[in-house]
């Protein structure tokens, strides 16, 4: 197939969706990119940093500093500000627990259960490997949730650090309106900041690793940033983003795609939630707006999203143009998803709610999301052929978001080393909200999820939501495995090392990726339990790839 530019209907679709928005032996340190040259790892748990000392906790296997301040308290005058540096402090600081979370309304995600309304949230945290030497290679990871949840914390990746050998700091950003209000108002104050505090958020925390991370035992020179979903789409804003060049080596990009919406069109959002919070008729609009509280603020976007958009020296381009024509930072980059990505929103957007998808609502879906092509795609999915419209909505999602990521990893592979994926371990207990909700659900339990779903990769590399899942033996050597090609792509770039099978480059002419999933051994076998992941040629064929690429632009 030839590479064509993304289907404008199927980037709206995946944006409206929030998709646009890691056995067990230690590896060698030869394998990490550690070297015995440079500093160890800090002799004790008190860390001297630019702002001030920081003591953190010692664990078993890793010691971890938490709630370290990267910026200042985005608040009062600094509310819908570019983040400022935050105050030097006297004295040893504790970093022993998380701070806040950032303002965002509840979810289903345990931790979640009500809303935060907290703006001094702007940290992150730290997670040192013991008993390594040398400058370690840094994965900083930053977290998913449709620019408008999560956080760091979400992600305890103890295993990772203790098996790789490195460095891993996790981040929290600004999200919501906090995070990307973007308004003339705003554009005058600053021209730069409106439409992305919570990117330049991202920004202004690698910056503090560059300064501070070999404090901890880190290698500034050798910093990977990583991400999921959202997470993933701000590493792709990040790669073209003018003002974070150099502040990373390579990058991650996991089931998230490149885009980001224009300026007027944040600014149409932007104004209905200033009409949705009751501001859009004050005199002073931004006065208005800086005097509601947050819990106010989080209210209010539930009605009114606001995500990010284009502007200032940061992100004058959308990262889509960007990696078309070459113009981003070319660091090698692992790009993927996993094999049932939208069975999740097809979940969570009808039958969690206890109304599934009629007949009806699956054409208007399908006209909605795929405008000229509609009737195509209506008759290349149709009802006949599916138990449920939820089924046949799933199967048509999947697709054109399966041809929107190999659009981009063929563009990205034109410019960079990229390394391409699929989770494709369909018998994995879900991610862990999911998990959870099976427990007390028939309903979520009898889903028909269609395979690996959105987020169920992560609980492979770290405990997700600081849960660990309930895998067989043959699905923790998929996580060992996993996590052994992401140490390695952390350290040097490319995924490959020993005891993985050989993970090649992803060119257009071969499309080759790597399948990744785990065996079946029957415990009556006597084999050992394992990995089975493989390179494929075969992603166009299994999601239908041919059909997507007919339709209009």
């Amino acid at each position: 197939m030839r590479l064509r530019r993304l289907n404008g209907r199927i980037g709206i679709a995946l944006a409206s969706a929030g998709l646009l928005g890691l056995g067990l032996t230690t590896l060698p340190a030869t394998t990490t990119g550690a070297s015995a040259q440079g500093t160890e790892r800090p002799a004790s748990t008190v860390v001297e940093t630019t702002d001030g000392k920081v003591r953190g906790n010692s664990r078993t296997g890793y010691d971890e500093w938490l709630g370290i301040p990267y910026a200042a308290s985005p608040t009062g005058a600094r509310r819908w500000t570019a983040p400022q540096p935050t105050a030097e402090w006297k004295g040893v600081r504790d970093a022993t627990a998380f701070s806040e979370r950032c303002a965002q309304p509840s979810g289903w995600d345990p931790g979640y259960e009500n809303p935060t309304t907290t703006e001094n949230c702007l940290s992150l945290n730290v997670y040192v490997p013991q008993g390594t030497k040398g400058r370690l290679p840094v994965l900083v990871w930053i977290h998913g949730g449709g620019y408008f949840g999560g956080a760091g914390q979400d992600t305890d990746p103890r295993k990772f650090v203790e098996q790789t050998g490195s460095v891993v700091v996790t981040v929290n950003y600004r999200l919501g309106p906090l995070g990307f209000l973007n308004l003339p108002e705003l554009r005058k104050e600053s021209a730069d900041g409106a439409g992305n505090y919570g990117l330049l958020d991202q920004q202004a925390a690698l910056r503090w690793v560059q300064a501070n991370v070999a404090g901890f035992g880190g290698n500034p020179k050798n910093v990977t940033i990583a991400g999921q979903s959202a997470g993933a789409s701000s590493v792709c804003a990040q790669l073209a983003s003018p003002t974070a060049k150099g502040l990373f080596a390579r990058a991650g990009i996991m089931s998230g795609s490149c885009g980001m919406q224009s300026a007027s069109a944040g600014e149409t959002q932007s104004k209905a939630f200033v009409k949705e919070i009751g501001c859009s008729t004050a005199s002073d609009v931004l006065a208005c707006l800086r005097a509601k509280p947050a819990s106010a603020i989080v209210t209010a976007q539930q009605k009114a999203a606001v995500r990010p958009s284009l502007g200032g020296a940061a992100f004058p381009t959308d990262p889509a143009v960007a990696v078309e024509t070459g113009k981003f930072s070319r660091v090698p980059v692992m790009l993927g998803q996993t094999n049932s990505e939208r069975g999740l929103s097809t979940f969570q957007n009808y039958d969690y709610l206890g109304k599934p998808m009629t007949a009806a609502q699956y054409e208007t879906e399908v006209r909605g999301a795929y405008g000229a092509g509609a009737d195509k795609v209506l008759a290349e999915y149709p009802l006949s052929a599916y138990d449920t419209p939820g089924e046949a909505w799933t199967a048509a999602q999947n697709g054109s978001t399966s041809y929107a990521r190999w659009q981009l990893m063929g563009t990205l592979s034109r410019w960079t080393p990229t390394y391409a994926y699929e989770f494709a371990e369909s018998d994995t207990p879900h991610f862990t909200s999911i998990f959870l909700i099976q427990q007390k659900s028939e309903t979520a339990r009898n889903f028909p999820f269609g395979g690996a779903i959105h987020v169920d990769d992560l609980g492979y590399l770290w405990d997700y939501l600081g849960q660990t899942m309930p895998y067989d033996d043959d699905q923790l050597e998929l996580s060992s495995q996993m996590i052994r090609y992401w140490g390695h792509f952390a350290a040097n770039g490319d995924p490959n090392g020993a005891r993985t099978p050989a993970w090649p480059k992803y060119t257009t002419r071969t499309e080759a990726l790597m399948s990744l999933s785990a065996c079946d051994t029957s415990p009556a076998s006597g084999k050992s339990p394992a990995a089975c992941s493989k390179v494929s040629t075969q992603f166009d064929e299994e999601h239908n790839l041919d059909f997507w690429e007919s339709l209009p632009s």
